[in-house]
């Protein structure tokens, strides 16, 4: 009986070698937590072919947004932990904890990339009455709570930069909820919100088209890729002292994830996000590429988790505090 059972054992863990060292041997499935149309969405459309191509295996590309992200998350997290299953995210998740969204962040999860990061921009629709920030920001303190703000719910882009700009000016305004960028910069268009902080990824073709202006780069400097934009730190000073920040892409497993198979997508992605045709289209949204993974990647998210959760609970916008977290402050 012992011996049987001792066989059976030895035999599964062989089929499961056997089966992670075939990886993939079927298609695989990317989970991307915004909805189509958004910076997370383009991002990792724009990646897929040339990981398709170094796995040779297609991947199908499933939007599941929901929760600031928290809904893919969880749906990836609750996968087998095969590799078959990963997520196309963004930085929301390094901040669920903080918001009481979810007790799930980035720590529970490998990076197989960090693919790049982005510049957030504060947009209008072009016939918006705003042509500067400034005067943005003389409308929200002379009608606090009444100005609109698109937004993606609490931990999201939009709600954090909200957070780093009401520590350092008058920004009482009201946040509206939509399914990731993409909706509600559409939305935005429709006359819905009057703004909408966003990653310039998602908004940079809208703004080239003359659809919607960009008031300023949420950066200490302008950008290349929006000449004659002004930086945010030319209306608010104090925004330097938590700039630069940003919004970043990546390509997540479980973190119990056999090793070889990690280390097989690593691969795959490395070499995705490293194709001319990824790192044209990262630069042309006015994106930073890394493609860095494992360690490095861990470190990277471990000092941005600091920054912002530290910056949230600066300005009282945090729920739950950074130091009950075990996060120490940066």
């Amino acid at each position: 009986m012992i011996r049987s059972l001792a066989g059976a054992v030895a035999a599964l863990a062989l089929s499961a070698g056997v089966a992670s060292a075939d990886f993939p041997e079927r298609e695989m499935l990317g989970v991307v937590m915004w909805g189509a149309g958004g910076a997370t969405d383009v991002v990792a459309r724009a990646v897929n072919p040339a990981a398709e191509a170094a796995l040779g295996k297609p991947i199908v590309v499933l939007n599941k947004s929901g929760g600031a992200g928290a809904i893919s998350t969880a749906y990836v997290n609750a996968a087998p932990a095969d590799g078959y299953t990963f997520l196309y995210g963004a930085e929301n998740p390094q901040l669920h904890p903080i918001m009481g969204v979810s007790k799930l962040d980035y720590s529970n999860f490998y990076p197989v990339n960090i693919l790049g990061r982005g510049v957030a921009v504060i947009v209008v629709p072009q016939a918006s009455k705003y042509q500067t920030l400034a005067e943005l920001l003389d409308d929200i303190k002379a009608n606090p709570g009444q100005i609109k703000m698109g937004s993606t719910g609490p931990g999201g882009l939009p709600s954090t930069v909200s957070a780093l700009l009401s520590n350092s000016a008058p920004f009482d305004v009201t946040a509206i909820p939509f399914d990731g960028e993409g909706p509600g910069l559409t939305a935005m268009l429709g006359g819905e919100v009057d703004f909408m902080p966003s990653g310039l990824s998602a908004a940079a073709e809208q703004i080239k088209a003359g659809t919607m202006r960009a008031l300023a780069v949420v950066n200490a400097e302008p950008v290349d890729t929006l000449p004659g934009v002004p930086a945010v730190t030319d209306t608010i000073p104090g925004m330097s002292a938590y700039l630069p920040w940003g919004p970043f892409y990546g390509v997540f497993v479980r973190k119990d994830t056999p090793d070889d198979v990690k280390a097989k997508l690593v691969d795959a992605f490395a070499t995705a996000a490293g194709s001319d045709e990824f790192k044209t289209l990262m630069a042309n949204r006015g994106n930073v590429m890394m493609n860095i993974s494992g360690e490095e990647a861990e470190t990277f998210l471990a000092k941005w988790q600091q920054v912002t959760a530290w910056a949230l609970q600066d300005t009282g916008a945090a729920k739950v505090s950074p130091e009950s977290l075990g996060i120490p402050r940066p």
